[in-house]
């Protein structure tokens, strides 16, 4: 039982100590990452590419911040797989809107992989001579000051500038569930992996040089994972270079969500990193609160810890990560604080559902591990990233 105790504890000091420093760190890589971008600048040609595919909610919004970059060098690159893309005509409205903005819109379907958001990139691709691309997914509402931001991190040791998405905008208690799951768990992973330099690409935002991905084998290398983030990551780090992150991540309006919507996207991304990183997957079963809470709980059954111990730990728990996400203007209204809640009672369940399959039905589609079923059509989503 001492040895039983002893072990307990240290799991419970080792998952509270890594939930508070990964906070602070959080915090503090991107305050100081505004900064540095204050201070540097860069104005090198960038392609600003868009896959579209279908009309949903803030799309005009989010569209519409495409031509607001305060970059001074760039093009705008709108995919569409089909001509009959009811997102036609907004794009055409949009680019008729702002005739000093140059911007094009490319229609075709290029089946280079399994992937169908890659097959729509890849004729942007293969239509411009830019040295950097930055590929943004159609439900990121992008700043004015985007491009500069992804321009201002690169460095001599970057092949690739990534970023998570943050969650704004959620209109139920699901929605924040949504924006807690971005926010304050996978942002916050993602920028402490990148402040570790060992930063992981994210789908919503794909900023290449181009010589780093034609070098590893261009447009039809993304294909070969279930993912192009992942099958990115793994291109730059055989290159001997690292995937960075910008000062902040970009916005992505959530809007209202389901459960069965927050569930299938998050087991969706679970399988992913299953498959891309499996020896990273298996220790996100003790991420989140309850497994920290079990440990303090058994302590204090022990008689090794006060009664208070576990609501104090609530608090503070679910105060750090409050702070956090008021410190970088975040969701952070009482509902936030239930949605964090629920988004850690579901971690475990996600985690353990995730070894049921290996594929996943995505919006009508089903996939597998690097391919998708023949049998199903491809749906909207597929192709602008959503």
């Amino acid at each position: 039982m001492v040895l039983n105790t002893a072990v307990t504890a240290t799991i419970g000091s080792v998952l509270i100590t890594l939930q508070f420093s990964s906070l602070v760190i959080a915090w503090w890589r991107m305050r100081s990452g505004v900064l540095r971008d204050e201070v540097h600048e860069t104005s090198e040609f960038i392609v600003l590419v868009r896959p579209l595919c279908g009309h949903n909610a803030f799309e005009e919004e989010t569209m519409r911040s495409s031509f607001y970059q305060d970059y001074p060098a760039y093009e705008i690159v709108f995919c569409v797989a089909s001509r009959f893309d009811p997102v036609i005509p907004l794009v055409e409205k949009l680019m008729a809107e702002f005739p000093d903005k140059p911007a094009r819109l490319l229609i075709g379907d290029d089946k280079i992989s399994a992937n169908p958001k890659v097959n729509n990139l890849n004729k942007a691709w293969s239509n411009t001579t830019a040295g950097v691309v930055a590929m943004a997914d159609s439900n990121l509402l992008l700043p004015p000051d985007y491009l500069r931001s992804l321009a201002n991190t690169f460095d001599s040791q970057t092949g690739l500038v990534s970023s998570p998405a943050v969650g704004m905008i959620p209109e139920n208690l699901w929605g924040a569930v949504e924006a807690a799951m971005l926010n304050t768990h996978q942002a916050r992973w993602q920028y402490l992996s990148d402040f570790l330099g060992n930063g992981f690409a994210q789908g919503k935002t794909l900023c290449w040089r181009r010589e780093v991905l034609d070098n590893g084998g261009g447009m039809a290398a993304l294909g070969s994972e279930l993912a192009e983030d992942v099958a990115s990551t793994k291109l730059v780090r055989r290159a001997g270079l690292k995937v960075r992150l910008p000062a902040q991540p970009f916005v992505q309006p959530i809007g209202h969500r389901s459960l069965e919507a927050v569930w299938s996207r998050q087991l969706r991304w679970a399988r992913i990193r299953r498959a891309g990183f499996f020896w990273l997957f298996v220790p996100e079963i003790i991420m989140g609160f309850l497994p920290a809470l079990a440990a303090v709980v058994w302590l204090t059954l022990r008689g090794d810890l006060p009664l208070f111990a576990a609501p104090v730990l609530f608090v503070l728990w679910y105060g750090g990560e409050w702070a956090l996400a008021k410190a970088l203007g975040w969701p952070h209204q009482l509902r936030d604080i239930l949605a964090m809640c629920i988004r850690d009672i579901l971690l475990p369940a996600l985690w353990l559902w995730c070894w049921t399959g290996r594929g996943f039905t995505w919006r009508g589609t089903i996939l597998g591990e690097g391919h998708l079923s023949k049998k199903q059509p491809v749906s909207a989503s597929q192709h602008s990233g959503k």
